[in-house]
């Protein structure tokens, strides 16, 4: 009972903070094409920095839903072999796979914070808008550590997909 508690404050925090960020950068994109086909359309006029902006904006819509698929589990998943492997093997392998997945995020978010660190070193700025970069890379950085630690809490828990009430309100719909 208190793992599905758990799992469920956990969902919830993921859904409220990176699912809504990527909700918020997707609209923000279906906005920002409007406004430019309209403007291009009808003023023969782009939104200035449009492409750097949806560029942003994709790297927050991806980076931003890693935490939340990878709890769910509703990433890409090859289940050919399920039906032949014991359900004993099947738990071992899932808590493998979930523990380098960990290992992998917490790789890639440390490569991103060095990178982060020479953009912020070197002032590297788009090029129409003279955004700075380092701030996304930040935001890449914590997310991946993000998606690593949410692997790392499966490895140790389990997966919230059989007991979540995500799961369980898909299963009664």
């Amino acid at each position: 009972m208190q793992k599905a508690l758990m799992h469920k404050s956990i969902d919830r925090l993921l859904y409220w903070s990176t699912g809504v960020m990527a909700a918020m950068a997707l609209f923000s994109i279906m906005w920002l094409t409007v406004v430019d086909v309209v403007g291009r359309k009808f003023f023969d006029n782009s939104v200035p920095g449009g492409l750097e902006l949806t560029e942003i904006l994709m790297v927050v819509v991806i980076f931003a839903a890693l935490p939340l698929v990878s709890w769910r589990g509703e990433h890409v998943v090859f289940d050919t072999l399920d039906a032949v492997i014991p359900d004993w093997l099947r738990s071992v392998q899932a808590r493998v796979i979930h523990l380098v997945c960990a290992g992998v995020f917490a790789f890639l978010g440390r490569l991103m914070v060095m990178r982060a660190e020479r953009f912020e070193e070197y002032g590297d700025t788009t090029v129409h808008l003279a955004l700075s970069i380092a701030p996304v890379a930040w935001l890449m950085a914590a997310l991946l550590v993000l998606t690593g630690v949410a692997h790392l809490l499966l490895f140790f828990i389990g997966n919230p997909a059989k007991g979540s009430a995500h799961a369980a309100a898909e299963g009664s719909a």
